[in-house]
């Protein structure tokens, strides 16, 4: 070996010594050593004692999330119940000018459904029976409010009337076209403040004879798109307050009806809870913009968390 190569390897020698020394010299702590009594009564023996009752499971972990959000936005106890039903009262959840916004709203977007025949037979009359269909609910709603609001002494007729057209828009035709002409001349006299031409009509609201479930369900889902839509951040929410209010208490009113005697599965107490969660729900939104908060996120997604587990299970 030349002296050139020895002097090149004598710093990797070096360093190998060092580290060698470095070694031997290190010295590790000992573990420690434990006696089983030294714990006892401290720690459990194994994580299945620890552990009462059944395991979480993943199911019930999201459930108690959803509990806890409706919980967050539970509204107090100033939504009394003013029926024999335990439902809330139509005053106490939904206001005179929403109403009366909604009705001009769906007469304006029903007019613009109900232009022609071929229109009307090519899909038109889907949107009509829509339109019709709330209508008719919110004419029924009028004619059991307990407050003032407009168009009360016509309200059954208004219901009746409209109703029956709702359920013949189901098809497209040229019979139903010519009826639905008719009830846009009625809403057109009802806004304009002339009056429909007297006639008799049913003392009392038959739900059934009313509105579907469908229409009711469809309606819901446009309402809750509405509020999330209108809510992305406080500033939209603040800027979209009187819309927010009004959606927020439309949908509480569905929430409602879907429990009314002669509506499917009315009569299932875990649809009827499920519609009252909707209901509860959406007049904490409609409370908390009444309180000027909008910072709206706990609220609105309990209106979709109750929708959404609503739509789970019936349809």
């Amino acid at each position: 070996m030349r002296i050139d190569d020895q002097w090149r390897l004598l710093p990797i020698c070096l360093a190998l010594l060092l580290m060698a020394t470095t070694s031997a010299q290190e010295r590790r702590a000992k573990p420690p050593t434990f006696d089983a009594t030294d714990t006892q009564g401290v720690f459990f023996p194994s994580l299945e004692e620890a552990l009462r009752g059944q395991r979480p499971t993943w199911s019930s972990v999201r459930q108690s999330s959803q509990d806890a959000a409706e919980a967050s936005v539970q509204p107090n106890n100033s939504v009394p119940s003013d029926d024999p039903n335990g439902a809330f009262g139509w005053n106490t959840i939904l206001s005179a000018a929403s109403i009366e916004d909604e009705v001009k709203r769906l007469k304006l977007h029903f007019d613009s459904v109900v232009t022609t025949p071929g229109a009307f037979n090519g899909g038109g009359f889907q949107d009509a029976r829509l339109d019709l269909s709330i209508l008719a609910t919110l004419f029924a709603v009028i004619d059991e409010y307990s407050g003032d609001v407009r168009w009360k002494d016509q309200a059954a007729t208004a219901r009746d009337l409209i109703a029956r057209t709702a359920f013949n828009c189901k098809a497209g035709s040229t019979q139903v076209y010519n009826e639905a002409k008719m009830r846009k001349a009625d809403l057109q006299d009802l806004v304009a403040g002339s009056g429909l031409a007297s006639r008799a009509s049913d003392p009392e609201t038959d739900w059934s004879m009313v509105v579907d479930r469908s229409p009711l369900m469809q309606y819901a889902e446009q309402l809750a798109e509405k509020l999330k839509s209108a809510s992305r951040d406080v500033a939209s929410a603040e800027q979209n307050a009187e819309h927010i209010r009004r959606n927020a208490q439309l949908l509480a009113m569905v929430g409602k009806v879907l429990t009314r005697e002669g509506l499917d599965e009315a009569d299932d107490p875990d649809y009827a809870a499920l519609s009252l969660n909707m209901t509860r729900a959406a007049v904490a939104v409609a409370e908390a913009i009444d309180r000027g908060s909008y910072e709206l996120g706990n609220e609105v997604g309990a209106v979709t968390q109750s929708c959404d587990a609503c739509h789970e299970q019936y349809r």
